[in-house]
């Protein structure tokens, strides 16, 4: 499976180049903050729930103040949740192009997870730089990033592949996907340790992707230490199979997604 992908997007590389700069552009062209908003946005979402956790709720996260362990977790989430939704509805956005156009209709979430990586990039350099405020050490531990966004990043659009199939056959899911979303942010541990979890509950919870992944970029950058293998092995095997079922479910559906859309 794997390798049709890879081929697939060396030829069709170009093509995605260009819709991921044009959404890019349109994207900002518009705005008055431009690219500030990325920014201010995750500051905003960040402040209101330290506050909220912190002094209502009173999560405890040991010498690793509060707003940091946060945000730690809230930049990868905040890619994910967001490349998702756009991948979702990226097939309905560029409904002329695939009824008038012969191409890989996977092209187009592809696209839509690539553009959100202007603003994940933008939010490390926020983190990266919050944590410079707070003393926080910079670990070697850093060299497992790659890996754990690798997968983070495969999980995404495996994800991404069922849900924007499913979106052109049945146009509520984008509608639930707000939803799913919130929920799937609760059952991951971005706003409280993974340890305020049940021991009895934590082999199911572990079956949530999110929860190794979080758990491998705090561990890399708060702790200075090795990704959680138990949560993460979960994650990559989890993802793996994401990813199968998306590939082929997607390949399987895409012929007739002219005729629907």
């Amino acid at each position: 499976m794997i390798f049709g992908f890879i081929p697939l997007v060396n030829q069709w590389g170009e093509l995605i180049q260009q819709l991921t700069q044009r959404e890019i552009k349109a994207r900002y062209k518009q705005s008055i903050l431009g690219y500030a908003w990325v920014v201010l946005a995750p500051l905003l979402k960040l402040t209101t729930l330290s506050i909220v956790f912190k002094y209502f709720f009173k999560i405890n996260t040991g010498e690793i103040p509060y707003s940091l362990f946060l945000f730690t977790a809230l930049v990868p989430w905040t890619y994910t949740a967001n490349a998702v939704s756009a991948a979702t509805s990226s097939l309905i956005a560029n409904a002329a192009l695939i009824t008038k156009i012969k191409m890989p209709r996977v092209i187009f979430p592809i696209s839509a997870i690539l553009v959100k990586l202007v603003d994940l990039g933008l939010s490390t350099a926020v983190l990266l730089a919050l944590m410079l405020t707070m003393g926080q050490p910079i670990y070697w531990t850093i060299i497992w990033l790659p890996l754990i966004f690798l997968v983070q990043m495969v999980m995404t659009l495996g994800v991404s592949l069922i849900l924007s199939a499913l979106n052109v056959f049945y146009r509520d899911v984008e509608n639930l996907l707000e939803v799913f979303l919130m929920i799937w942010m609760y059952l991951s541990p971005v706003i409280y340790p993974p340890e305020y979890v049940p021991e009895t509950w934590r082999m199911v919870y572990n079956l949530n992707p999110m929860v190794g992944i979080i758990n491998a970029y705090r561990n890399t950058l708060l702790y200075g230490v090795a990704p959680p293998w138990e949560s993460f092995g979960y994650a990559i095997l989890v993802t793996a199979g994401v990813f199968i079922i998306g590939w082929r479910y997607f390949q399987k559906r895409q012929a007739v997604f002219a005729d629907v859309i």
